[in-house]
């Protein structure tokens, strides 16, 4: 069984691979151990749980962090059949864990997918952490974005930046990751990263099929959870901060996708008590780039709830 390491404040923690029950079958997933408050760990879309190896590290002095594989993702083999099935996964995930009220933390669409469970009330969590993965657009705005990422150019795309989907032999495979790895330093999402972090993410987005390698997410994942419906409960706007109670604070990366669109941001968190921004001096990847400083910030949300009458139970 493969076991996930990472190196955190002088000390090296492993992570256990787990299966994780949803209705229609498992996700995969890595428990980094720990007691206390469960941390639920949701990477963004192209990603995988070795992202969160080195925010995890540092966290296990405190709580039990659990990063999972999304589905279509790392070694979950579960696909999306449609474009709710990857956020409603996490209520199922917390019911498995028995865990009550924990802290759900979701990078990228990641973020989006812990806002959307917490809205849905599949989760009742202590607090949200949105990790520069905000939705700011009306509906009508929001299915045009969504639109754009289905055609045919979007697809072609994603297979030359991230070759999503793309089939190779062991040697082949190997060969990629050793170029992610070497390349990291100056690419524009992973420049800080630890490279053997690099080489762990990279590694866990390829799942055996036969005898060659697939990487995950296939292009179809993509366009099926990116088809959503106009009319849906819970959608991918900026009005679904209307429907969350709990405690939620986004991380803003300096450099990163919403960074433009700052004072959009802080309306949605001025919008509701309990709600605070903090901004990052990072890109987008900020678990791989700055995890000790995410890290801190959810050690803040894990004691904020120890110091509540409610965040003592479970």
């Amino acid at each position: 069984m493969h076991r996930l390491s990472s190196r955190g404040q002088g000390a090296v923690v492993i992570g256990a691979e787990i299966e994780l029950p949803v209705v229609d079958g498992v996700l995969s997933g890595v428990d980094f151990g720990g007691h206390g408050a469960g941390v639920l760990l949701v990477h963004g879309s192209g990603h995988n749980a070795a992202v969160w190896a080195d925010v995890a590290s540092r966290l296990v002095s405190e709580c039990r962090p659990v990063a999972l594989d999304l589905r279509g993702h790392g070694q979950t083999r579960l696909d999306s059949t449609g474009p709710e099935q990857y956020w409603r996964d996490i209520g199922g995930v917390v019911t498995a864990l028995a865990w009550d009220r924990p802290v759900l933390v979701g990078h990228s669409t990641g973020g989006y997918a812990v806002t959307a469970a917490a809205a849905a009330g599949l989760v009742e969590p202590a607090a949200l952490c949105v990790v520069d993965g905000v939705v700011l657009d009306d509906r009508d705005a929001s299915l045009a974005e969504h639109a754009a990422l289905r055609t045919t150019e979007a697809a072609d795309r994603l297979r030359t930046m991230f070759r999503y989907g793309w089939k190779a032999d062991d040697d082949r495979m190997r060969a990629y990751v050793e170029q992610c790895v070497r390349e990291a330093g100056e690419d524009w999402l992973n420049a800080g990263a630890r490279p053997g972090l690099v080489e762990e993410v990279t590694r866990r987005s390829f799942t055996r099929c036969g005898h060659r390698w697939v990487r995950r997410p296939a292009v179809e994942e993509v366009v099926t959870v990116t088809a959503v419906e106009p009319d849906a409960e819970v959608f991918p706007a900026v009005d679904v901060y209307d429907r969350l109670t709990c405690p939620m604070t986004i991380v803003l990366a300096e450099d990163g996708f919403y960074a433009s669109r700052r004072d959009e941001v802080r309306a949605v968190v001025d919008a509701a008590p309990g709600r605070r921004l903090i901004d990052i001096s990072s890109h987008h990847n900020v678990p791989m780039t700055r995890p000790a400083d995410l890290a801190a910030i959810i050690l803040d949300l894990v004691r904020d709830r120890a110091a509540t009458p409610a965040g003592n139970a479970g």
